[in-house]
Parts: structure tokens; C-alpha cells; sequence
């Protein structure tokens, strides 16, 4: 978790055990150049390995926020770009007329070598100017987000508890994030977000580990309205709302 990319192909690559993984994630075949094929791996399989970790309760959710965030903090965004095809995806937002954000499937499989079948669920967010990805909290997730291209305001919450109506939060986040920022949600902590498109055009890598232990509710979004009462100890007591009026609202 703690080389770079510089020296995990220096040091790592003459063991036997990266030979094992490079045969695992690569097969007989190697479409990368040099440089990439062995940074991508590793990273590919370190996300992996430590979202099956939170999933099983060998990883806390909040340790596996902070080794997601450090693992995006490595990633060159020029490679990654390239192994989801961010060229192509990119250019289906330019129709889009919708409030909101435009979900997009991505797909490392166009990277030949590269293993289809993650722990974790992946999608890119695209957003025109002034669009969201509208305030929600989460149930039984833990979610991490990149920015890769554009800029964001994100907004963060910790979710204090939970009301027939309501959910009571408290803020914790709110400020720029530019290529390459980061961000995670868990159970433990900041559990709701919502980022806003600052610049023409923004998009945002997502990644989502469902079901996570000691949480009997089935995965899901939970969306509210975080303009509501402003309580004591700076808490809000935010309404519950859908998806429809969460969209209409800050869409």
C-alpha cells in the first residue's frame, strides 16, 4: 500500500509472488506498455483485496477509507483514463439534458489482461456545470469517489441518527475538490454526500463494496434535504425525501 508506483516496479517485479499475480491478473497475453501494465495491476488488486477485506470484517470501514483515499492518491490519472475508455464515455454527457448526474457503466475489460469480476461496483458520475450528485446518506455501503476530470464542490455529513422522517447530521466537509481529490463514505463516517459541478463539465470514478457487516438493511441510497433544522451541537435535522424531489430540489 505504501510504494509507488516507481518503486513497485524497481523492487516488486523480480519476485516470484508478483510473477504468480502478474499470470493471474495478465494471462499469456500483454497489450500494456512497460510502465503501465505493472501499476495498473497492482493497483487494480490492492482495491480488490481491500474491498473484500471491509466486506468479510478484516478491515474496519473507516481503515478502509483511509487505504482507498491513499491507493487514489497514486493513481495516474493519464493511465487510468486510458483503461476506461474516458474518451468515449465522456462524450455521452454532451446529449444528456437531465438534471443531475449521468451514471456511467465502466468497463476495464477493454484493457485486455486486466480481470472483469471486482468485489466492488464501479461507475463514472459526468455532470454539466451546476448539476449534482444529489445529497444522499447510505445504507450498508462503503464508497469512495476520484475525481478525474473537472472540479466539484463536495459537501460531506456524518449521519448522527436516524428518524421516522429525518436523519440528523452533522456537517463535516465542504470544499473544492480538482483532479485527482478524493472521497469516502462509510457507515462509520461522513456517510452522506453531495457534489456540485464547479467548472463546464466534471466527472467522478466511483467505486461501491455492498453489504457491509453488522448493517441488516439492505444496500442502498437514502436521499435527504440538508437545508433543514439547524439544531444544537451544529446538527441538522434533515428530511427524508426520493429520488424525484432530491433531484428537483438540487438536481
Amino acid at each position: 500500500m505504501d510504494i509507488n508506483r516507481r518503486e513497485f516496479a524497481r523492487t516488486a517485479l523480480g519476485s516470484a509472488t508478483l510473477f504468480a499475480l502478474s499470470d493471474l491478473l495478465f494471462g499469456k497475453k500483454d497489450l500494456f506498455a512497460a510502465p503501465i501494465r505493472p501499476f495498473a495491476g497492482h493497483w487494480l488488486a490492492e482495491l480488490d483485496a481491500i474491498g473484500r477485506e471491509v466486506k468479510s470484517d478484516k478491515l474496519q470501514q473507516v481503515e478502509w477509507q483511509k487505504k482507498v483515499e491513499e491507493l487514489y492518491s497514486k493513481v495516474d490519472l493519464a493511465e487510468f483514463l486510458k483503461m476506461i475508455d474516458f474518451e468515449t464515455l465522456k462524450k455521452k454527457l454532451d446529449p444528456f439534458q437531465g438534471k443531475g448526474a449521468l451514471s456511467l457503466g465502466v468497463n476495464f475489460a477493454k484493457v485486455e489482461g486486466i480481470p472483469t469480476k471486482f468485489i466492488f461496483g464501479r461507475q463514472l458520475f459526468a455532470m454539466k456545470k451546476g448539476r449534482s450528485i444529489i445529497p444522499h446518506g447510505h445504507d450498508s455501503m462503503s464508497t469512495a469517489f476520484l475525481v478525474v476530470q473537472g472540479t466539484c464542490r463536495g459537501r460531506h455529513f456524518d449521519r448522527i441518527s436516524d428518524e421516522k422522517e429525518h436523519m440528523i447530521v452533522v456537517p463535516t466537509i465542504d470544499h473544492e475538490f480538482k483532479e485527482g481529490g478524493t472521497s469516502t463514505i462509510s457507515d462509520k463516517k461522513d456517510n452522506v454526500h453531495w457534489f456540485e459541478a464547479l467548472s463546464d463539465t466534471a466527472f467522478v470514478f466511483n467505486i461501491h463494496v455492498d453489504g457491509m457487516p453488522g448493517n441488516p438493511k439492505n444496500p442502498g441510497r437514502v436521499y435527504i434535504d440538508p437545508n433543514g433544522e439547524k439544531i444544537e451541537g451544529g446538527k441538522i435535522r434533515a428530511r427524508l425525501i426520493d429520488h424525484d424531489e432530491a433531484n428537483k430540489l438540487y438536481g
